[in-house]
């Protein structure tokens, strides 16, 4: 069942987004994950649930417990790098999960950056790395601008019409402002699925330059992700093939102090986003904001009063537990007080 737009849920009860981070930790160790990388998904999972960002939260855990279980996923990656300069990093998944290598890119290029002013990293033979805006959030803060996007191993048909070429490619583009102001923070896929085959022009006629503008940022999206990562021609004969490990991920680090003083930028941009934040907002919305404004606002309102969980979510978790033999989230809170 797809995810609805990630809006706040009508029905739903409230987890603390510790108590749901210690859950989903501990039931990926009962799936037998290592104790690391157990430790890093389940925080950037609830990370994406305190911002609101439901769609790749907690919810993706169903999904990645049978990709696991099915053998479509390995358990148990021995990441590697491929190829390591002072700018760029190349590395291989090994059929895991693709949090674990797209982390560590992340990391390699923000210390890149901090010597050369950028810093790369691609990685390949994975499988979902969650939301672009992870990896884009960690550059900014450690005081760079970050780009990060993924693709899926993806070639469309000739029958379809040429706006099925957009795939819906994830890109996010972070930026550091003054303190007490939320970031800028687009973190995005690159489609848009109330459009159809059968109401496709009818929105095209309306909008034209939307669909040319959109469909040029998921062609760059995919090739930064997928054929800058490598990801069409690979694994080679040496690493076992995962049927779900068809994704790349691109990151870039740019070092903002290489440019001008750090607080001199926050500064600039802090005027810009407060500006805007006083201009009338969207029809129908009380706030004028940026990208990263909501989420911003939700990821505070959250950690204080809970994380709202659906029904759907709750029942995508106690899907999880089933999958792997854990208790469910009900019981172990029962447990745990």
């Amino acid at each position: 069942m797809p995810m609805p737009m990630n809006m706040p849920p009508a029905v739903f009860t409230r987890v603390m987004p510790d108590r749901l981070r210690a859950y989903s930790r501990e039931l990926l160790l009962h799936l037998g994950m290592a104790e690391s990388q157990a430790t890093l998904l389940a925080r950037l999972l609830v990370d994406s649930d305190l911002r609101g960002i439901h769609s790749h939260g907690t919810w993706q855990l169903q999904r990645y417990v049978h990709e696991i279980r099915s053998g479509g996923i390995n358990l148990t990656p021995d990441i590697r790098v491929l190829s390591d300069s002072p700018a760029v990093m190349v590395i291989d998944g090994d059929g895991g999960l693709g949090y674990f290598p797209a982390w560590m890119g992340t990391e390699a290029a923000i210390a890149k950056a901090r010597t050369t002013g950028l810093g790369a990293a691609t990685t390949r033979h994975h499988g979902h790395f969650g939301a672009a805006g992870h990896y884009a959030r960690a550059c900014a803060a450690a005081g760079c601008i970050g780009i990060a996007a993924s693709a899926v191993r993806h070639l469309p048909p000739p029958e379809l019409c040429i706006w099925s070429a957009a795939s819906a490619p994830p890109i996010s583009i972070a930026i550091p402002v003054a303190d007490g102001l939320p970031g800028i923070v687009p973190d995005m896929g690159v489609y848009m699925n109330e459009i159809r085959p059968d109401n496709l022009a009818e929105h095209f006629s309306r909008l034209p330059e939307a669909f040319f503008k959109l469909l040029g940022f998921a062609a760059t999206a995919q090739v930064l992700g997928g054929h800058l990562a490598g990801i069409y021609d690979y694994p080679p004969p040496d690493r076992k093939p995962y049927e779900a490990a068809n994704q790349g991920t691109f990151v870039l680090a740019m070092s903002i102090e290489h440019f001008l003083p750090l607080e001199e930028f926050r500064r600039q941009t802090g005027r810009f986003v407060e500006a805007c934040r006083k201009m009338r907002p969207f029809p129908g919305l009380r706030q004028a904001e940026l990208p990263g404004g909501l989420e911003w606002q939700r990821e505070k309102d959250y950690a204080r009063e809970g994380i709202p969980i659906s029904p759907a979510e709750r029942a995508a978790l106690d899907g999880a537990a089933g999958l792997c033999g854990f208790e469910t989230l009900a019981a172990w809170e029962q447990a745990h007080g």
